[in-house]
């Protein structure tokens, strides 16, 4: 019994903690963004965004299939080592694209 209520005293401050943080981000979206002070932050030149990549971190979600592929391709999709699978789905990703590209 004693664990349980050590349990429930531990976890009570971060519950306070994560809902004070909440209502704060809350108040901060609702204030317009002229009403928002930036003074300490240095706004970037604008060719700072020059080089910059959309969607570099995007990971897509992943979903376990099975699938019965040739012998001779699987064999080639391995030969180059660990990461087959992730060969694999580069193949077929570049596959896509192209097709929807083209439609």
């Amino acid at each position: 019994m004693r664990r349980a209520t050590k349990t429930i005293r531990a976890t009570q401050p971060r519950r306070q903690t994560l809902t004070r943080q909440k209502r704060e981000l809350e108040a901060l979206a609702a204030l317009p963004d002229e009403r928002i002070d930036t003074s300490d932050i240095p706004e970037l030149p604008p060719d700072a965004w020059k080089n910059a990549v959309r969607g570099r971190f995007y990971r897509p979600v992943k979903q376990a299939v099975s699938m019965r592929l040739d012998a001779d391709v699987i064999a080639w999709l391995r030969q180059s080592g660990k990461g087959y699978q992730t060969r694999a789905n580069k193949i077929l990703r570049e596959r896509m694209l192209a097709d929807l590209r083209r439609a």
